[in-house]
């Protein structure tokens, strides 16, 4: 092999497949899925676009998305523009005035609630929300 010449196998370079990169602490568990060459292809290529091999990739996108399950901030707030649009929507849907003091109140309790209602939503999502007797 040449130094600096890059070898093409199904249109994936060797070293990426091989996932030579940087010298890391050495890992001991290993996860494995199947693919097909078009999903490969798309994975590598997504991590070519971010300069790293696709098991760092992958190791990264993996446990970036399971270290924010239940937690994603975009959710959290996303949940509580609903939870204001609500509370603010029934009182006018109803013919009542919202004063500024409603809103401030409404605000308060959305500040404080949002995660809770974000997880309880997300656990309905998951279908792991537990029944209360």
């Amino acid at each position: 092999m040449q130094k600096g010449v890059a070898f093409i196998m199904d249109g994936i370079k060797v070293a990426q497949r091989l996932g030579r990169g940087k010298i890391r602490a050495s890992r001991s568990r290993s996860l494995g899925t199947k693919l097909t060459i078009q999903e490969e292809l798309e994975l590598v290529r997504a991590a070519e676009s971010e300069g790293k091999s696709a098991s760092e990739w992958a190791r990264e996108v993996l446990l970036r998305d399971a270290r924010r399950a239940g937690n994603d901030p975009l959710f959290i707030e996303l949940i509580a523009t609903r939870m204001i649009l609500l509370n603010l929507l029934k009182p006018l849907a109803m013919g009542q005035k919202v004063t500024p003091e409603d809103f401030t109140r409404i605000s308060a309790t959305v500040r404080s609630d949002k995660r809770k209602v974000a997880r309880e939503i997300q656990q309905q999502y998951n279908g792991t929300a537990t029944r209360e007797e």
